[in-house]
């Protein structure tokens, strides 16, 4: 059974606001940070209404979920206090997420910074070794996750990610994190040609050790080393592309989680668009949101066609022209799904609806075949 969820959040009442959360979006798993990624202060594990938030997990059927950890974690780093820093709170997260009953913490493996990818390598096995072998107690393991290639980020073939493998010493609990947007930005064709990507992931890694996918769509083309996420269908991957992966034999056992950006004309008044993106990759947006929602969409694609918009060359033009020239993205800056949203709102297509709203049934038009 495939189990979409998202990134949500623990604070206020940890598992139990997690858990409320992701319920609210009609997820099957979850992801979240047991405590803010960018520092490295902490409330105690045992007061962050774990069994209140199993209870509501189980009440809405969610299982498997992953905990992230912090981004300020380099185990990459030439510098000793930075390092051991990276060794000593990875420990303390792996029993924060030992004591939840997770199963897998995904990590960024590291940057080499001043040195080179030679030097990453070997530094992230030598900390993997030693965080692995403070924790060899916990039944947790390290999903080391696909990264972009972005700057001196290492893990952005899957050489790399098997290279750090090969060389910590005792790897059982060493599994892998397949984000979607980062492998697409670091130049494999998962749009047309998944299955040889993961043909060429089990050859070098190996799909035993796939254990968290990353939904994410990207802002950039295959193989610009950016990392930039875009919401499902509005990016260059397409929702075609990401719901053949998700119902693709070889992936569709493991928690996928959606990292998508949150959208909104204020951004202090953001909304995710999670809940459309899982009903939609799942095929269940009419028993999520009702045959109106389906009509909504038809009106919507209605006034598209009559301004001859096509949805994949919409957003990939637009993507493109805000890359390549900047002067026209300095005079407007909007991203597809926001342009859109614009125009449907200026010709009252679907005036009764909040913007929330609205863009769920965008974010549904977008995944729509054909016009």
């Amino acid at each position: 059974m495939v189990k979409i969820g998202s990134h949500v959040s623990f604070s206020n009442k940890g598992l139990l606001n997690a858990a409320n959360e992701a319920a609210g979006y009609g997820s099957g798993t979850f992801m979240f940070y047991t405590g803010a990624p960018q520092n490295t202060r902490r409330k105690p594990i045992e007061e962050q209404f774990i069994e209140e938030g199993k209870a509501v997990m189980a009440e809405h059927d969610m299982g498997e979920i992953v905990v992230h950890a912090p981004y300020i974690i380099n185990l990459g780093s030439y510098k000793s206090n930075t390092f051991q820093l990276a060794v000593d709170f990875l420990q303390e997260e792996i029993r924060r997420t030992d004591y939840v009953g997770v199963r897998n913490i995904v990590l960024h493996p590291g940057a080499y910074t001043d040195k080179d990818a030679e030097f990453g390598i070997a530094r992230i096995a030598e900390g993997l070794n030693e965080v692995l072998a403070g924790t060899d107690s916990s039944g947790v393991s390290i999903a080391l996750e696909t990264m972009a290639g972005k700057g001196t980020e290492i893990g952005r073939s899957f050489e790399e990610i098997a290279a750090i493998m090969d060389k910590v010493e005792d790897n059982s609990r060493l599994t892998v994190c397949f984000d979607t947007c980062h492998v697409h930005d670091a130049g494999y064709d998962i749009i047309d040609d998944f299955d040889g990507v993961i043909e060429q992931f089990d050859r070098i890694v190996g799909l035993d050790r796939l254990a968290v996918l990353h939904l994410n769509d990207s802002k950039n083309p295959r193989g610009a080393g950016k990392d930039r996420h875009a919401p499902v269908g509005s990016g260059w991957i397409g929702f075609d592309a990401m719901q053949r992966i998700v119902h693709h034999d070889a992936v569709k056992h493991v928690p996928m989680i959606l990292e998508t950006p949150w959208i909104g004309k204020d951004a202090k008044k953001q909304r995710p668009m999670y809940a459309a993106e899982i009903a939609l990759l799942l095929g269940e947006e009419e028993k999520r949101f009702g045959s109106a929602f389906l009509e909504d969409i038809e009106r919507l694609a209605h006034f598209f066609r009559k301004e001859e918009i096509d949805r994949r060359a919409y957003v990939l033009d637009t993507w493109t022209m805000l890359k390549s020239d900047a002067k026209a993205r300095k005079a407007d800056p909007r991203e597809p799904i926001e342009r859109l949203y614009d125009m449907a709102v200026e010709h009252r297509v679907l005036p009764d609806l909040s913007e929330e709203e609205l863009n769920h049934r965008l974010t549904a038009w977008l995944a729509r075949s054909g016009q």
